[in-house]
C-alpha cells in the first residue's frame, strides 16, 4: 500500500475552500461586502471621473482642439501669395486628418438687400465659394433653412452666416452681381471660424460659374486626430504648397488641447491613487479574515493532519479560501460601482464610460491582493502540529 498522500483535484480544492467559508456564512459576507465596497469605490471613481473627462473631451472637441487652418502668406517680395487648387485634396491625404475642406474668397462681388442699394453701401459682408463638407468640418449648425449641397451648390443659391443675415435683414433673397440669389439658410454663429458669421456662402461650382471665382482656396480647415495635431501641423505647409511652404501660414493648436491633456494626466494619477488605496485596503481585510480563519480553526487543521493532510495541502487550502473569498467581493464591488457610475452619470448627463481595465483589472488585482493577503494564513496554518492543533 502507498504511503503517498493523494493530491486535491481542481474540483476537490473548489469544494473544500467553498466549505471554509459556507461554516461561517455571517464572517465571509460581511468580508466579501468589504472587500466589494472597496472595489465599488474604485469602479465608481474610475467611472465617474472617466465620465466627466469623457464630457469635458466633449465639450473641449466643441472648441476645436483638433482643428487647425492653412491660408496662404506671402511671397518673398512682400504680394499677396495663393495656395493650389489642388491643396485641399493633398491635405486630405494626410494619415491623422480625419477631415479638410475650404473656402475661397470671391473678391470684388458685394452683395445686396435689393438691387437698388447703393453699390457703395456693402454692410462689409465677405462673399466666399464653400465646400459641401464645410459645416461638419468647422461645427457649424443651421439656425433656418439647410446647408448647400449636390442640389442647390451649383446654381445661384446662398446661405447666411448669423452676423450677415442680421444686417441684411433675414431677406428671402439677395442681389449680387447682377443676379438674385435665393437664401436658402441662415447659420447659427460659428466660434470656431467667426469670419464666417460675417460672410455669404456660395457654392464652389456656382461661385465658378457664376461669379468669376479663381477656384483658389483662401483658407483650408482641417481636424485631425487629436494625439498627432502637432506633427499634423509640421508637415501642413509643405503638403498645402510643396514649392513654396514658406509662402503658407498654419494656425497653432489650441490652448484648450494642453489643458486637455494636462486634465488627462490629472485624472491619471488620482484614478491610480486611489485604486491603490482601495485594493490595500480590500487585501488587509482578506488578510485579517483569514488569520482570524485560522485562529478558530485549529482543531480542524490538526484533524485534517492527523488523517494524511499535507502541509501543502492545508496551505494550499487556505489559499483557495482566500481567493473566493476576493474573486466574490471582487465581482460585487465591480458590478456595484458600474451601476453607481451609470446612475450618477445619468444624473449629470454624462456619458457612462467605465475603462475595460478597470472592470478587469478590479477583479484580477482584488484576486491578486487576495492571494497574497491569504498566504501568510495559509502558512501559518500548515506549520501547525497536529498534536498542537488537537490540544485547542
Amino acid at each position: 500500500m502507498s504511503l503517498k498522500p493523494s493530491r486535491l483535484h481542481p474540483a476537490d480544492l473548489l469544494r473544500l475552500g467553498g466549505y471554509g467559508l459556507r461554516a461561517r456564512p455571517l464572517r465571509a459576507v460581511l468580508s466579501a461586502l468589504g472587500i466589494a465596497i472597496g472595489i465599488a469605490a474604485m469602479i465608481a471613481v474610475v467611472g465617474i471621473s472617466s465620465s466627466s473627462r469623457a464630457d469635458l473631451d466633449r465639450q473641449l472637441a466643441a472648441l476645436g482642439t483638433n482643428m487647425l487652418t492653412v491660408a496662404p502668406g506671402q511671397t518673398m517680395f512682400g504680394d499677396n501669395a495663393t495656395l493650389p487648387d489642388e491643396s485641399v485634396a493633398m491635405i486630405r491625404r494626410i494619415g491623422p486628418v480625419t477631415s479638410a475642406t475650404a473656402t475661397g474668397a470671391v473678391n470684388e462681388t458685394a452683395v445686396y438687400r435689393t438691387d437698388r442699394i447703393p453699390a457703395g453701401e456693402t454692410s462689409g459682408l465677405a462673399v466666399l465659394a464653400a465646400e459641401q463638407a464645410l459645416l461638419d468640418t468647422i461645427g457649424g449648425s443651421m439656425a433656418d433653412g439647410t446647408w448647400l449641397n449636390a442640389a442647390t451648390g451649383d446654381y445661384p443659391a446662398v446661405v447666411l452666416g448669423s452676423t450677415a443675415a442680421r444686417r441684411l435683414g433675414n431677406p428671402p433673397t439677395v442681389w449680387m452681381d447682377g443676379r438674385w440669389w435665393t437664401v436658402v439658410g441662415v447659420l447659427e454663429p460659428v466660434p470656431l471660424a467667426p469670419e464666417i458669421d460675417q460672410s455669404v456662402l456660395v457654392g464652389w461650382d456656382a461661385a465658378g460659374t457664376y461669379l468669376d471665382f479663381d477656384g483658389h482656396p483662401t483658407t483650408v480647415y482641417t481636424r485631425s486626430i487629436d494625439a498627432q495635431v502637432e506633427a499634423v501641423r509640421a508637415v501642413l505647409a509643405q503638403t498645402a504648397n510643396p514649392e513654396d511652404p514658406s509662402e503658407v501660414k498654419v494656425s497653432k493648436p489650441s490652448d484648450a488641447l494642453a489643458a486637455r491633456r494636462a486634465t488627462s494626466d490629472a485624472f491619471t494619477a488620482l484614478l491610480l491613487g486611489l485604486g491603490a488605496v482601495a485594493l490595500l485596503v480590500g487585501g488587509i481585510g482578506v488578510a485579517n479574515t483569514m488569520v482570524i480563519s485560522v485562529l478558530e480553526r485549529r482543531a480542524e487543521i490538526g484533524l485534517r493532519r492527523s488523517l494524511g493532510a499535507t502541509r501543502g495541502q492545508v496551505r494550499t487550502q487556505f489559499v483557495a479560501e482566500s481567493l473566493l473569498l476576493s474573486l466574490l467581493g471582487g465581482a460585487v464591488g465591480v458590478f456595484i460601482g458600474y451601476v453607481v457610475t451609470g446612475f450618477y452619470a445619468m444624473t449629470q448627463t454624462w456619458p457612462t464610460v467605465v475603462p475595460p481595465w478597470a472592470l478587469i483589472g478590479g477583479v484580477g488585482a482584488t484576486v491578486m491582493i487576495g492571494a497574497a493577503a491569504g498566504l501568510y494564513p495559509a502558512i501559518r496554518a500548515a506549520r501547525l502540529a497536529p498534536t498542537e492543533a488537537l490540544a485547542t
